[in-house]
């Protein structure tokens, strides 16, 4: 639990000056070597780029995520240590290479099932969608996080029931959220085919981030494509795509990003008629209607 509490037993924190570094780097190639005529359109009409504001609410989210994401690891440590150490089966030993990369894979792929939740089921989208409310897809909006990573617990649950250690399990995501930060950029085309192949890069995660119906719900992988490609969620960047939610919310209100959906689903299932429709409204997609309020 004392790593758990301590800031240096987590990767993240020694990216932080990296990211910043990162977000400083592009702002400056966007102003001065970013010469491409699309992009320069692109800046125009308030898409490519930062805007101050923007980039603002990005940071504050990410600067009081630290928070909410503390307490449900500390919570969830608890109950994956006892799992650990009465249940698993096994211990995976974390003194070789392939145990590592092992485990960073299997975090992975529950990242993939977790973030596919987040989509497509209302009560995680609800969550995750302030992450998708920015026009802007730069660094900055990497910082973008959610405060309600609840879901999270359930989905690295069989980890530590397999025998992983949970600090291993949350070393491992940090590398994760580390990775992740660095393919929210346009500053970078697409790379060579193997690397697009295996890997999320930051035009399938541009992709991710469309709001084009063809780029819906898709590209959910952390650092590997391929489960998005073996489960039938990839697809390619076909053209630059328009960035932040189907339906905008036109806010920089922290509470009202962060809630809103939140406030919004309450008061479907408030209004609805049965369990079907009240269950319906929690863990269908977000858009669904039961049958009788479309008509």
């Amino acid at each position: 639990m004392r790593d758990v509490f301590n800031p240096w037993a987590n990767p993240v924190t020694y990216g932080i000056p990296f990211f910043l570094a990162a977000v400083v780097i592009e702002i400056v190639a966007l102003k001065w070597l970013d010469r491409d005529g699309e992009r320069a359109a692109g800046r125009a009409d308030g898409r490519t780029g930062y805007l101050a504001r923007d980039a603002r609410t990005s940071l504050a989210f990410g600067f009081f995520s630290l928070f909410s994401t503390l307490a449900l690891k500390a919570g969830a440590y608890v109950i994956y240590i006892v799992l650990y150490d009465r249940v698993a089966p096994w211990h995976l030993s974390m003194h070789t290479w392939w145990s590592w990369a092992l485990v960073i894979v299997g975090v992975d792929l529950s990242y993939y099932f977790l973030h596919r939740f987040r989509h497509l089921a209302r009560i995680g989208w609800a969550a995750h969608q302030a992450h998708h409310s920015s026009k802007y897809m730069n660094f900055g909006t990497a910082l973008r996080q959610k405060w309600n990573p609840w879901f999270e617990f359930f989905f690295w649950l069989p980890l530590p029931l397999l025998g992983v250690a949970p600090w291993a399990l949350y070393f491992a995501y940090g590398i994760n959220l580390i990775y992740q930060f660095f393919v929210h950029t346009e500053m970078i085309g697409k790379l060579a085919r193997p690397v697009e192949f295996v890997f999320n890069t930051p035009s399938h995660h541009r992709v991710h981030h469309g709001s084009d119906p063809e780029y819906l719900d898709k590209n959910y992988g952390g650092i590997l494509i391929v489960w998005d490609r073996m489960f039938g969620t990839f697809q390619q960047e076909l053209h630059r795509p328009t960035y932040g939610l189907t339906h905008p919310v036109g806010t920089y209100n922290l509470i009202r990003l962060q809630y809103g959906d939140y406030a919004a689903m309450w008061r479907d299932i408030r209004r609805a008629v049965s369990w079907r429709h009240r269950l319906g409204y929690l863990f269908m997609p977000p858009e669904w209607e039961p049958a009788s309020a479309a008509e």
